[in-house]
């Protein structure tokens, strides 16, 4: 019987001990979700939209240690998408093995956590890219304030009552923006198209998730803060922590269906607006599935708000499941730090980059 246990990561001289609750995660009751192969289906269609031309316009800074390389492409007809790329400088080496990390909810492709894990990916040898989600960085006019303009964008969303021209700026729209994003990147001379990696932090860690749920050119995976299970947090009355990254869309939205304060049913309704399916097949859980037997780091806090053990343990157990059926399991890794909120801390970092290293230099 496969159990969470204390687990030793060490590299040379270096030890980290992970605390992981010695819970045995058959205990967790994993939802009867539809067949993988028929989810995947489903999210491809719930994201399709009409293929552009990414029309990439970048200018690169040149330094002593790396070329960055800042500029946009299109990933729809008029969404313009900002990209940093930071690119190794090596004697001979013309294809590099590329990782995409996604910052979260209020931050931006220049936020200091982001960049402390695009850096030693550079100096490791990997090319390292940075986006703007939707609603973030300068994908705002004149530059994101925050989370603001996300937020009003998932209200707004929710608002819209024309399925024509639905967005779905709450985790879809830029989960399908890191598609077109593989996509571009696989064009490009200097990438390996067959060693592309990527991992997110807390909202970049749920579309790190979702993409490589349908996007198998995603050969290796680091989920950041955001395992969990939006059924579960409902089920349980613990969606608090959840609904506080667009708090102010919840609150309109409450308003709007009649009711004085957030609750578990304006929640739900909200929910099933804006990310519908999310409480059932797109739920966390099941989309883990997707990605075995490809390597998957899970990096979780065992007092996380936003996503409470209980629901983190749901998707930890359909993750187990994917991969020993797969005969896969050395390819899965679950680490959870103890007596910790929802915070990415240094040694997330460390971690990260190391579990990149471990598979995309094989």
């Amino acid at each position: 019987m496969h159990k969470i246990l204390l687990i030793l990561v060490q590299t040379m001289s270096r030890l980290i001990f992970l605390f992981l609750l010695q819970t045995t995660l058959s205990f967790a009751q994993i939802p009867p979700y539809p067949p993988a192969d028929q989810v995947a289906r489903d999210f491809k269609a719930l994201l399709q939209r009409p293929v552009t031309n990414p029309r990439p316009s970048f200018t690169v800074t040149y330094t002593d240690s790396m070329n960055i390389e800042r500029g946009t492409i299109y990933t729809e007809a008029t969404e313009k998408m900002p990209v940093v790329i930071y690119k190794p400088i090596t004697k001979g080496q013309t294809r590099f093995p590329t990782v995409v990390f996604l910052h979260g909810t209020g931050g931006n492709k220049e936020i200091g956590e982001v960049r402390a894990v695009l850096l030693p990916l550079v100096k490791a040898g990997f090319m390292a890219v940075a986006i703007d989600a939707r609603y973030h960085g300068e994908r705002v006019p004149g530059g994101a304030l925050g989370s603001k303009e996300y937020v009003e964008a998932a209200y707004q969303a929710f608002k819209n009552n024309n399925a024509q021209q639905h967005q779905y700026p709450f985790l879809y729209d830029t989960a399908y923006d890191l598609t077109r994003l593989v996509d571009y990147l696989a064009t490009r001379a200097d990438v390996d198209s067959t060693r592309i990696g990527m991992g997110g932090i807390s909202m970049g860690g749920i579309e790190t998730y979702m993409a490589a749920a349908i996007e198998p050119r995603i050969k290796v995976v680091v989920v950041g803060i955001a395992a969990q299970s939006f059924k579960w947090i409902l089920d349980n009355n613990q969606w608090q922590g959840r609904t506080g990254t667009i708090a102010d869309a919840h609150k309109k939205a409450s308003v709007d269906i009649g009711d004085k304060d957030i609750n578990t049913k304006n929640v739900k309704a909200v929910w099933e607006k804006i990310i519908p399916g999310v409480t059932d097949e797109f739920d966390c859980p099941s989309l883990l599935r997707l990605i075995a037997p490809r390597p998957l780091l899970i990096l979780s806090k065992d007092k996380d708000p936003n996503n409470p053990y209980g629901g983190a343990q749901i998707a930890f157990a359909s993750a187990t499941n994917a991969y020993k059926t797969q005969k896969a399991l050395n390819n899965l890794s679950i680490l959870v730090q103890p007596n910790l909120g929802h915070v990415f801390n240094a040694t997330d970092t460390w971690l990260s980059v190391e579990w990149f290293r471990r598979w995309l230099f094989k």
